[in-house]
Order: C-alpha cells, then sequence, then structure tokens
C-alpha cells in the first residue's frame, strides 16, 4: 500500500508516533512522508493566481511535491498537535494553499478513491475541533472514506505518555488499521450532492472563471462523466 502521512509539526511527539503507529500497521508499504512547516513553510497571500493558472502559484514547487505524493497514495494519514482547540497553524497553512483542490474549484479525480485518517493529540481536550478542521477539507477534496482519531494523551511528550494509555493507543490503533483494510470505498450522498451543486455552479458560470471550467468541460463533468465512475 502506498501511504503518505503529513505531519503538522516538525517535533515527534506522540501525535507523530501514533501516526506512524498507523504506517506500519500495513505490512510492506511504500511511506512517504511530509512534515510542516519543514517541507513548506509558507502562508497563503490571497493574490489568486492560482485560480487563473496553479502554476503561478509563488510558493508552487513546494506544495506541488507534497501533492503529488498525496495524489499517488492509497491512504492518507494527517497527524496534527491540538493547539489553542484546533489544528497546528502549519497544518492550516498547508490546507489553505491547497484550497484549489476542492470540488468548487478543481477537485482530482484520484481523491474519490482514496481512504484517510485524520488523528490529533492534547494533553487534555480539543482533538475534536483540531481534526474536524482537516476532516473539512478532506470532504470537499471529494476523499470518500475518513477516520478519526483523537486521544487525551495526558502528557505533552511521547516519553511522559502511560504506559497504560499507550496499550490502549497500540490497541486502538489495531483496530482501525484492519477496519481500513478491509473497507470498500464508497462515494456517498453527500459527496455526490456537493459534486453535483459544484457542477451547476460552473455550468452557470458562477465559478471563478473560464480557466475551471474548461477544466471541469476537459475532464467530462459538464456533462455525465463523474470522478467515481
Amino acid at each position: 500500500m502506498r501511504i503518505t502521512i503529513i505531519h503538522g509539526q516538525n517535533h515527534m511527539g506522540s501525535t507523530y508516533h501514533i501516526g506512524r503507529l498507523l504506517a506500519e500497521q500495513f505490512a510492506d508499504s511504500d511511506v512517504q512522508e511530509f512534515f510542516l512547516p519543514k517541507d513548506l513553510e509558507h502562508f497563503c497571500l490571497g493574490c489568486y493566481q492560482c485560480i487563473e493558472n496553479e502554476g503561478k502559484c509563488l510558493f508552487y514547487d513546494e506544495k506541488s511535491r507534497i501533492m503529488q505524493a498525496v495524489e499517488s497514495a492509497e491512504l492518507l494519514i494527517f497527524t496534527t498537535p491540538t493547539y489553542c482547540m484546533r489544528a497546528s497553524a502549519s497544518m492550516k497553512a498547508f490546507l489553505d494553499l491547497t484550497f484549489t483542490y476542492w470540488m468548487s474549484h478543481r477537485p482530482r479525480q484520484c481523491m474519490f478513491s482514496k481512504k484517510a485518517v485524520v488523528i490529533s493529540t492534547a494533553a487534555g481536550t480539543g482533538t475534536k475541533s483540531a481534526i474536524k478542521d482537516i476532516t473539512n477539507t478532506l470532504f470537499y477534496w471529494g476523499v470518500p472514506y475518513i477516520r478519526k482519531y483523537g486521544i487525551a494523551v495526558q502528557a505533552m511528550n511521547w516519553e511522559q505518555v502511560s504506559e497504560q494509555k499507550k496499550a490502549k493507543i497500540n490497541a486502538d490503533i489495531e483496530k482501525l488499521a484492519k477496519k481500513i483494510q478491509k473497507a470498500n470505498i464508497h462515494v456517498g450522498i453527500k459527496t455526490r450532492f456537493m459534486f453535483c451543486m459544484m457542477r451547476m455552479m460552473q455550468i452557470n458560470d458562477w465559478g471563478s472563471g473560464k480557466p475551471e471550467k474548461e477544466y471541469w468541460k476537459k475532464n467530462g463533468w459538464l456533462d455525465k462523466k463523474r470522478p467515481w465512475n
């Protein structure tokens, strides 16, 4: 299995270790890892040049290196510590820079056949809202199979996590990996509905301009073809 892990932190803390633990459940996997902000240290400038041509993004080279790995992966693993009840700033910056992948712009057909897991840890509370920052983007990318794992580790780093807590994490991750392996991918009603809404937006010229409409037309999505067919 081809796996791409995007870590919303440079340090190798609790969230990192849980992400790695999940990836290691899949034997003979090809794993690519990226660390934020080390591998992408920029924020979206709101210049909208990518709407006209994605290659015009000032940070295109760094971004495309990560997104090529994302597009080629069968399983995506996102990890983020919980900072102030949300995902890390570096993870949010990455998600902002990929907004052209949303169904409202230039969705990629490959996204509609992927599995994804979002992992977050916190000393106390907040993992639910941190995870939602990422699952929301994955949904709008078109990813049909998304699983979440958040846990309060009650520690500042992996070394401080109790053995009892680590045993629970190991058991949880083993169960999650088995579910992922057995799962069949099916594009749900919510995704289909959202895609059709975005399709009508493009047909009626309510989108972001001619380049995006041409992209949809080229893929046959303004007619009867769909990315999950």
